[in-house]
């Protein structure tokens, strides 16, 4: 069954560890800086009951009616569905949010791609993420993703130096196995459960490493520490009288991310998707995102929509957008987020069936549309910074446009002309501060660019991906080479467990 709201709600008020600011939360729901995102979680849940929304936010499958963010996609008109959702919920909202569960289901989709890996294991494991699936559907839980370690010293192996850097199995029990470790998990303080699984392939030489394990783990469990960033909501700068008005996007979006302290935690043997099998660890990391990466490059698209909007409106309020100079960097923005659009429609048009026989976005174009969509991110801020123009960074907060002594100067030089009164001007410009300039802005940045993976592993998703028999049979045939190259090519792309990928794709290609 769907749940309400409220459901969500009572369900995370179990007693969990939460630390915020060194002290401990009694009751998240209430606290001010997560109680507006899991305001949004619950209004999630509320619109697919709403009969203005549910038509969107649900599917049904059979009998049941479910959420059409956790459902399976099996068609084109299936992406398009979540596609159509997130856009709702984002404009229901009038912002973005990134770990709302809708993103991270699709990471257990990839392993259910993966169940030849997974019975090599132990054909338990298989049944164990098919049975997951279905619960995820049916229970819609709030589900996240547990994935960086604290990591420690990177030049050393995990067994080399405090085993703890890294979470591992420390024992084996009739009901499960016991771990140890830490992961950082935004939303996790919040969430109901997260498929918690390895970081990195540093699991020494052993092949059954104990590092190599992945699990869904239930966040009420005992043993679970929740250590949370101090959030962006509430006061700013250490002013206790800090309105949230002026920061209109940090007191309502940020994701508060939590480093989740796993003290000898027992994980039930039916939660156990792989362990001690570094093939099935290696596998889910490289197709991680393969189809979690459509909702957060989206996330991205609407980031760049509120960018475009804020820059334009800037533009059109002030009499700039008439010049070329601003037409030109306007449109520099609508390059990039038409190229974003683009990459999210492509991949969808030209979906491929998966392993499980599910509709998987184009991974080709999925994955160049996740680089070029965070590669450009930090350009695309800094020009809509500079058509925001020098005030985004100067104006007074909202207690000097209300002060009986400063406000008559705020409405004069404020105002523009009788549409743009210095209320609307000051509402603009501390959004678009929020966007762009604040703390809750840079931490956005930091956020889009490492969420799923970092950049270089991001790139590496496009070197798996991309179709590279193309352009060399093209060059083969102009320049009249031989048959023997491009065997060649694939005795040296076979070199290493990602070139034995290539070497696959560049076989089947050339029959």
């Amino acid at each position: 069954m769907i749940r309400t709201g409220d459901e969500y709600r009572d369900s995370i008020k179990d007693n969990r560890e939460v630390f915020m600011n060194g002290e401990r939360v009694k009751d998240v729901t209430a606290h001010p800086m997560f109680k507006p995102l899991i305001d949004i979680r619950a209004r999630m849940y509320d619109m697919a009951h709403d009969p203005a929304t549910r038509d969107v936010m649900t599917v049904t499958q059979g009998p049941d009616v479910n959420a059409i963010g956790s459902a399976l996609p099996y068609t084109q008109d299936d992406w398009w569905a979540k596609r159509r959702a997130t856009d709702l919920l984002m404009e229901d909202i009038g912002g973005v949010v990134t770990r709302v569960g809708d993103e991270t289901v699709g990471e257990m989709w990839s392993l259910f791609d993966g169940t030849d890996v997974l019975n090599e294991v132990d054909p338990q494991f298989a049944k164990n993420i098919e049975m997951h699936i279905g619960k995820v559907l049916k229970g819609d839980p709030f589900h996240v993703s547990a994935n960086t370690d604290p990591k420690g010293d990177r030049s050393l192996a995990p067994q080399d130096q405090d085993p703890d850097m890294l979470l591992h199995v420390v024992k084996e029990t009739d009901a499960g196995i016991v771990v140890r470790g830490a992961k950082y998990e935004t939303a996790a303080a919040y969430a109901n459960q997260a498929f918690t699984k390895p970081t990195i392939a540093n699991w020494g030489n052993a092949e059954l490493s104990d590092y190599a394990v992945g699990f869904i783990c239930d966040l009420g469990s005992p043993g679970l520490k929740f250590i949370c960033r101090g959030g962006f909501a509430g006061a700013h700068g250490g002013c206790p009288r800090a309105d949230h008005r002026d920061y209109p996007l940090a007191n309502r979006f940020d994701e508060v991310d939590t480093i989740v302290i796993f003290d000898n935690v027992l994980i039930p043997w039916e939660n156990v998707l792989f362990y001690r099998h570094t093939r099935a660890a290696s596998f889910i990391r490289a197709t991680l995102h393969r189809y979690s990466a459509f909702a957060f490059v989206q996330r991205t698209l609407k980031q760049a929509d509120q960018m475009i909007g804020a820059a334009l409106f800037n533009a059109r309020q002030t009499g700039l957008e008439k010049q070329p100079a601003v037409q030109e960097k306007l449109s520099e923005l609508a390059i990039w987020r038409e190229g974003i659009n683009a990459h999210l429609t492509a991949s969808i048009a030209l979906g491929e069936t998966s392993p499980a026989g599910l509709m998987m976005p184009n991974q080709s174009l999925l994955m160049t549309g996740r680089c070029h969509a965070l590669n450009n991110l930090p350009k695309m801020m800094h020009i809509a910074r500079e058509l925001c123009g020098g005030q985004i960074c100067v104006t007074p907060n909202v207690a000097t446009f209300e002060s009986s002594e400063t406000k008559p100067w705020m409405d004069k030089y404020y105002t523009i002309n009788e549409h743009w009164v210095a209320e609307d001007r000051r509402k603009l410009l501390a959004f678009a501060r929020d966007l762009l300039n604040s703390d809750y802005a840079g931490h956005r940045l930091t956020f889009q660019l490492f969420a799923q993976s970092p950049p270089f592993a991001q790139s590496a998703a496009v070197y798996r991906n991309f179709d590279w028999d193309g352009p060399l049979s093209f060059v083969k045939n102009g320049a009249g080479l031989s048959d023997g190259v491009m065997h060649d090519v694939v005795e040296k792309a076979s070199d290493g467990a990602v070139g034995k990928h290539y070497a696959d794709a560049l076989r089947m290609s050339m029959k």
